[in-house]
């Protein structure tokens, strides 16, 4: 949360203004951006001048400006003062010099008139000025209320009038609501996607104006004299629930004098009334501040030289950049975007970079590029569809509907995929149009094209035609759309409706955006969809899930309640049950009132639904919800089935997040599977269910009969939505799968594929050596608020998230012998592969609050960098016919950072005249003394801002291989906002510990020689045999590892068992011995039992650590599993076993029971159970166990389970030294 203080200081004559008089004020405006602590720096700007008001005619007067001066601040109050600029106030002073004409009666500023080269920025100043002369008194009543029209727009006022009798003079107090305005001066741009919620907005918000104005008036014969007027304006920001911040302004009268000469003026224009006016104030990004003249250069120069930075990984430290590349290019032409085409299409690193980042133009400019490209076909069907869907969800609401041809191009319906995106983004920008423009009054021109584009679908009965064009107007969710969907919905329609239930789905789905534009028609048509029981299940089941996103009211929970009671469908009935016992749990604000009317439908159906089995279809609600920061998050999952197959009609998954007063959908995922549950209907015979190798046999052989199917009917379909709206739909069909010959990959992959395999392509490229590079920027987010200020500046919340994203791979590989005429010869090669690569991306996250403008800037402004880095480097050998696989690792010769965050909040000041000198000082400066009186402010009791500042590092090392994962924190936080961290955490890989040649991992399957370490432990056991004799041969071989069949014959031990695999990891230095570790599986069968063996051993010049594992299974009696493990030196330090067994006597209950003991354990581990032990009644106590003190073994945790009833099971846990065995 920042404070934002304002000041005006003001000299007035009088309330009324004398046409034959000539007004002379002291003018003087202050704006403070920061926390109002101590010790926390702040920026602002001052404006200092004299402005004479001179009398024109009874209702017209002039306004001149002289004596300006400008300056910043920008450090620590207190400490720091307000430094003049004096080339800034050159160019100001040039603006305000100019004459400004205005019109003036009865205390309301009129019509502004002024040259027309004059900005904007400069008349805002002026109507900041003039704003002051703008106040209502009424001496006959001492209370009362206007809405009325200041530089905020048409907002409430509440006047209150005090008389002092012994001066007879009146004082008058207004108080200007900001946040309760019919016609506020403030945009916001970025976020019509997300969803308001009242119900959450009332219990606070993030932004809070308000503006107290205090006006002392004598009365004189010829009206009221303002003798002075102060004010304190309030502006409160917070991404979070928080509140704080004050601002002031004063007025007070110097002096009047007789107008002798009315000066001439030049030629002037109309620039509106006193009400703030925006004007590209979007062109200017408050983050930063550049000169923007002549851009083409600039634009090539920068994007050659970031493609060159992140050719092969990401740049973090140029990733800021983009954004200044996304400023110039706001400023170009269309020629100059035809300039830049040219000059950079030629090469494919710089092609992509400038499709990726000329979308955030944002405006008609990046719309007439693409239609020429479309026109002049120079640009691919995946190149058009990805820029042409991030530059329709990013265009400004503002700009002409051209968009529209699009539609109609053939180039758009030259890919499938292409068209999609076409149809299903213009859907997606008439949604945000009506949005902005209209709300619910959109005219239906806009959304016409998808309108006509379903009614010819519906007439030619193209079923993919219907789809795509029901999902465009699902995005769109514009009202008139209401009228057209109906006639796809039986029951709903005046005709008759015999649709697949593909398109049906489509049909109800589109509704979701007008469930919350249009509530009340949409829960009459979901309604009527969910009691026509001769529907299909999935309708009706998608009807109940859009009739809830309408939060309905009670007596309509009620009735759904009263028709599932008498429900047969167990499919719909248990969705229903599922989905309304979600919401009941709800804690989200918009579920407020609907979660009550949940719980008592819960308490009516529960005891016929309470039950259902999980075989049937479930809809499922989770979310969580902070009152204090008022934000959460949830998520929706949907599985809807049907009583004609094992396999779901459709599954969706969906998650929002909450935050102040707004919803917004993240991603939702869905999939239909229609043709497969044909497939399987029709097709399969032997299947049980259970997912056994038999039912994989028989789903195999179905799939390979996808030939049998329609040619309209796709085998899978799946969608994916952002932020509530659908920008990828894809079939699975007949035709894609003839074209990719996905049905037939046996034949190009087999060992029999010759050159006529794409395989063989490959390998061949591979053996050449290959490489590939992608690179992705991407604006992930931009949203803006303004609002107008009583000093005629604009005050913006600016939140910006932009992502580089890097992928790189080179690989080369050698085949020995090579291939001749078939892929089966590689089962017989040396293959070796040389690989290395990275993968990664750096997300730059920025939040400003402050005053922008295109000549300065100042403010608070939030600095984030996330960056992840996953280098690789390494090469492969491998023989299929041998089962040997090795990889060898280079070292890193420098500390590797994998991952990295941090952020901090700084005091900015920039301006257009001198942008290499912008400030940005650290919130919380390094230099601060503890011990500096600074005093806090007075409205908060506060101690000294003492820094507090925290250090840790862990690392985790791994000395044989030289090598260490760190993690670096670092908290700088003051005592009196620990709410408020400013922090940074960083990770990082360190490769310097030891000097290794490589790092060498090797896997064998059928290994030519024994292990070197496993014969050192036949070897130890060999020696133990001797020395403990006969009697304990037998224990050794039962607890440390059994590798021959018997363990009483002397000769068993040597016997040399054949391990199924082992893998070493070693690292290689020098001419010293190798390193590392290595592992031995074995597999020894006998007759009575199985048995299995896991070795790992570290490999060294005195190393001796071992881990033995040993496994078996009873064959007799297959319900029992015994495993034991012992580790440490010669695996003699440590030592636990775990046996379990299931039994099912007849006359008695289905048993499970599982036994762990240990002799002797680590102290790590100990450690660890004891930190786990005192937790252990709290959570049996939550899940419902009940204890009691018993005589347990010391060493030993043993639990039983068993199957009480068929719904229910009893379980009995014993643990050690505790002394308590917990049931259930």
């Amino acid at each position: 949360m920042w404070g934002f203080l304002l000041c005006h200081l003001v000299a007035l004559a009088e309330p009324g203004l004398n046409p034959k008089k000539t007004y002379e004020y002291k003018y003087e405006g202050m704006v403070n951006i920061g926390r109002g602590m101590p010790n926390l720096a702040e920026s602002g700007v001052r404006l200092m001048c004299k402005v004479k008001i001179i009398g024109v005619s009874a209702q017209t007067f002039l306004l001149r400006v002289s004596n300006l001066n400008f300056e910043e601040f920008n450090g620590i109050p207190g400490k720091n003062t307000f430094d003049a600029s004096p080339k800034l106030t050159k160019r100001i002073a040039a603006g305000l010099r100019k004459p400004f004409m205005f019109e003036y009666a009865k205390g309301r500023v009129g019509d502004i008139r002024t040259s027309a080269e004059i900005s904007d920025t400069i008349v805002n100043i002026v109507r900041g000025i003039l704003g002051f002369f703008q106040v209502t008194v009424k001496t006959t009543q001492r209370v009362y209320e206007l809405e009325e029209f200041g530089i905020h727009g048409l907002c409430q006022s509440t006047y209150a009038n005090v008389e002092d009798a012994n001066s007879q003079e009146l004082s008058v107090t207004q108080i200007v609501d900001i946040n309760n305005c019919k016609k506020k001066a403030a945009i916001y741009r970025g976020m019509a996607l997300a969803v308001d919620n009242k119900l959450s907005k009332e219990r606070g918000d993030s932004v809070i104006s308000t503006v107290r104005y205090v006006y002392t008036v004598k009365p004189t014969v010829d009206g009221g004299l303002i003798k002075k007027a102060h004010a304190l304006e309030r502006q409160h920001f917070s991404p979070f629930n928080v509140k704080g911040g004050n601002s002031k302004l004063q007025l007070v009268l110097l002096s009047v004098t007789d107008t002798v000469v009315t000066p001439a003026v030049g030629p002037m224009i109309s620039r509106g009334n006193l009400v703030y006016k925006f004007v590209k104030v979007l062109a200017q990004i408050p983050i930063l501040m550049k000169k923007l003249d002549d851009p083409v250069p600039k634009i090539a120069d920068m994007i050659k030289r970031l493609a060159q930075a992140n050719i092969y990984q990401t740049d973090s430290a140029t990733s800021e950049d983009v954004v200044v590349l996304f400023q110039l290019l706001r400023v170009t032409s269309l020629e100059n975007h035809e300039v830049l085409w040219k000059q950079l299409s030629g090469n494919d690193e710089h092609r992509r970079w400038l499709l990726d980042t000329i979308v955030e133009v944002a405006d008609a400019r990046v719309l007439k590029f693409l239609k020429n490209r479309f026109k002049a076909g120079d640009v691919s069907a995946n190149e058009a569809g990805q820029t042409l869907l991030i530059a329709f969800n990013h265009l400004a609401a503002e700009t002409d509907l051209m968009e529209m041809e699009f539609l109609s191009m053939p180039f758009s319906k030259s890919h499938p995929m292409l068209w999609n995106t076409v149809v299903l983004s213009y859907g997606s920008l008439v949604y945000r149009y009506c949005t902005y423009e209209y709300g619910t009054s959109c005219p239906v021109a806009v959304v016409q094209p998808l309108l006509d584009l379903v009614i010819d679908g519906l007439k030619r009965n193209s079923e993919l035609d219907m789809v795509l064009a029901l999902k465009a107007i699902g995005n769109a969710g514009h009202p008139s759309s209401i009228k057209t969907i109906r006639r796809f919905l039986p029951g709903v329609s005046a005709a008759p409706v015999t649709l697949p239930p593909r398109v049906l789905s489509a049909a109800v789905q589109s509704l979701r955006h007008l469930a919350v534009r249009d509530p009340h028609s949409v829960q009459d048509i979901t309604v009527s969809l969910f009691v026509q029981r001769h529907l299909p299940t999935e309708i009706r089941m998608l009807a109940c899930m859009i009739l809830f996103e309408t939060k309905p009211p009670l007596a309509l929970v009620s009735t759904v309640t009263a028709f599932l009671l008498e429900e047969a469908d167990m499919h719909v009935a248990s969705f229903s049950y599922s989905l309304i016992g979600s919401i009941a749990k709800s804690s989200t604000p918009d579920n407020h009132f609907l979660s009550t009317a949940c719980n008592v439908a819960v308490k009516i159906l529960a005891p016929k639904f309470g039950r259902v089995s999980y075989h049937y279809s479930k809809a499922m609600h989770l979310d969580w919800f902070n009152d204090d920061f008022l934000i959460g998050t949830a998520t929706e999952i949907f599985m809807l089935k049907n009583a004609a197959s094992y396999i779901p009609t459709e599954i969706v998954t969906k998650g929002k997040f909450h935050f102040i007063g707004k919803i917004l959908q993240l991603v939702e995922l869905g999939f239909r599977a229609d043709g497969i549950k044909e497939l399987f209907r029709q097709n399969i015979q032997v299947f049980n269910g259970h997912l056994s190798y038999s039912d994989f046999k028989a789903i195999f052989k179905v799939l390979q009969d996808w030939q049998t199917l329609p040619e309209d009917k796709p085998l899978l379909s799946a969608y994916t939505q952002i932020f509530g709206q659908e920008f990828f739909f894809a079939d699975l069909n007949k035709d894609l799968i003839r074209s990719y010959n996905i049905m037939s990959l046996s034949i190009h992959f087999g060992p029999s594929a010759g050159k006529e395999s794409p395989v063989w392509k490959m390998i061949e490229n591979l053996q050449k050596g290959m490489s590939w590079h992608w690179t992705k920027p991407f604006l992930m987010f931009e949203t803006r608020y303004i609002q107008a200020t009583s000093l005629g500046l604009p005050l913006e919340i600016s939140k910006y998230y932009n992502t580089v994203t890097t992928i790189t791979v080179n690989a080369k590989a050698a085949i020995s012998p090579p291939l001749t005429n078939r892929l089966g010869q590689l089962l017989t090669s040396d293959v070796s592969l040389v690989t290395d690569g990275f993968a990664g991306f750096s997300k730059d996250q920025f939040v400003f609050h402050g005053i922008n403008t295109d000549i300065f800037q100042c403010g608070a402004e939030l600095k984030s960098k996330t960056v992840v880095a996953m280098p690789w480097e390494f090469s492969m050998k491998m023989n299929v016919k041998k089962n040997t696989f090795e990889i060898d690792l280079p070292p890193c010769k420098k500390e590797t950072k994998l991952f990295s965050v941090k952020f901090d909040v700084y005091a900015v000041s920039r301006n257009i005249e001198e942008p290499s000198l912008a400030k940005m000082t650290p919130m919380m400066p390094d230099s601060i003394e503890a011990n500096e009186d600074i005093e806090p402010p007075k409205q908060r009791s506060l101690t000294s801002g003492q820094k507090v500042q925290s250090l840790s590092k862990v690392c985790a090392e791994a000395n044989i291989y030289g090598a260490a994962f760190c993690i670096e924190s670092e908290a700088t936080r003051s005592h009196y906002i620990d709410e408020y961290p400013l922090y940074y955490f960083l990770g990082y890989t360190n490769f310097s510990n030891k000097s290794v040649d490589k790092i060498h991992i090797e896997m064998n399957a059928s290994p030519t020689k024994y292990p070197v370490s496993v014969r050192h432990l036949l070897d130890t056991l060999r020696r133990l045999s001797k020395v403990l004799g006969h009697g304990c041969t037998v224990m050794i071989c039962t607890h440390a590892l059994t590798f021959a069949p018997s363990c009483t014959s002397p000769q068993a031990w040597n016997v040399n068992p054949e391990p199924l695999f082992t893998i070493k990891a070693l690292a290689m230095s020098g001419n010293t011995k190798p390193e590392g570790y290595e592992a031995a599986a074995y597999y020894t069968p006998a007759a009575q039992t199985d048995n299995a063996q896991l070795i790992v051993s570290q490999v060294g010049e005195e190393a001796n650590w071992k881990l033995c594992t040993d496994a078996n299974v009873d064959k007799v009696r297959q319900e029992q599993l015994k495993m034991h493990l012992r580790w440490g030196a010669e695996c003699q330090s440590y030592e636990m076993s775990m046996k379990t067994a299931t039994t099912h006597l007849p006359g008695s209950k289905p048993t499970l029971k599982a036994k762990i003991h240990w002799k002797t354990v680590s102290g790590y581990m100990t450690e660890v159970g004891k930190s786990i032990e005192k937790y252990i009644p709290g959570m049996a106590f939550l899940l419902g166990f009940y204890q009691k003190h018993d005589t347990n073994s010391k060493h030993e945790v043993s639990a039983s389970v068993v199957a009480a009833t068929a719904g229910s099971i009893a379980m009995k846990i014993k643990l050690p030294d505790v002394g308590n065995t917990l049931s259930y």
